[in-house]
């Protein structure tokens, strides 16, 4: 479960790159989002699956999925939008295991050791490496850099929620309650900041049935039985091993190349975030 998990992770940001020329993102995820309302309602009608049973419930799926969903995958798909190469978008956002390992001290009761601490060092280190070139000179990218930010906080934000509030939800209901309070999220956005034109064209209904079947329904049914079963910080580590196979997705299929200093800097940000979730003895 855990490598199905971050291969399909990773091709989470090679569909959002495959989709972005032909709609704007949050267009793209309005419609995305609308159809898996769809079929997990269907689902949910075909195996009577239970529902929560009073409004506080409902209120943390809710939200739980609105920062998982809505936001995370917002910051992702306006970062590859304007721009930012999809192996730098999932480096950003791949150090979900290290702001998980903080907060989840406050949060959940968990410790952070001496150990840990250096891997977070060592992992800032690495990451201040991979953007310098998207900071600084002809290929500064700032405003993809801040997108990709606003995904890692949603979506650290979002396992920690989920792991805390709704431990017990239903994955097929919760998955009609978590996406519908993203679709008010996006949609919202999209009519206020969007056209909502979409040219259809064979990758783009590629790339939405992948996002929708593959993505929405697979890799976040995968997530939330992670995070039900393992503990916050034991989940989040996954997220490292997602930066290398998505750069290594993205060499093969757009060509997307990193430098010397870049691959050095995502070498130390995988071995940080090692240091910060490997598992005591």
């Amino acid at each position: 479960m855990p490598a199905a998990f971050v291969f399909l992770w990773s091709t989470g940001f090679i569909g959002a790159k495959f989709g972005m020329p032909y709609a704007e993102p949050f267009t793209f995820l309005s419609l995305r989002f609308v159809i898996v309302i769809g079929l997990m309602l269907i689902l949910c009608l075909v195996t009577r699956a239970p529902w929560p049973k009073d409004a506080k419930a409902i209120f943390h799926i809710a939200i739980a999925g609105a920062l998982v969903n809505g936001v995370y995958l917002s910051g992702v798909f306006s970062s590859v939008k304007v721009g930012l190469p999809v192996g730098l978008s999932a480096l950003i956002t791949g150090l979900q295991p290290v702001l998980t390992a903080i907060f989840a001290r406050h949060l959940l009761g968990e410790t952070v050791s001496s150990k840990q601490w250096m891997g977070i060092l060592i992992g800032f280190i690495g990451v201040v490496l991979v953007v310098f070139n998207k900071i600084h000179g002809p290929e500064s990218n700032i405003l993809g850099i801040s997108l990709a930010t606003i995904a890692l906080l949603g979506i650290t934000a979002g396992t920690l929620y989920q792991k805390k509030y709704c431990s017990t939800m239903n994955l097929r209901s919760g998955s009609v309650i978590q996406f519908s309070s993203s679709l008010i999220i996006v949609s919202l956005l999209a009519g206020s900041l969007e056209t909502r034109e979409i040219q259809w064209s064979g990758e783009f209904i590629f790339a939405i049935l992948w996002l929708v079947i593959v993505l929405s329904v697979g890799a976040i049914s995968l997530l939330s039985m992670l995070i039900r079963r393992g503990a916050a910080s034991k989940v989040a580590s996954l997220f490292y091993l997602v930066p290398p196979v998505t750069a290594l997705m993205s060499f093969f299929v757009f060509d997307e190349t990193l430098g010397p200093l870049e691959l050095v800097g995502m070498a130390a940000v995988v071995v940080g975030v090692a240091m910060v979730t490997r598992e005591k003895a």
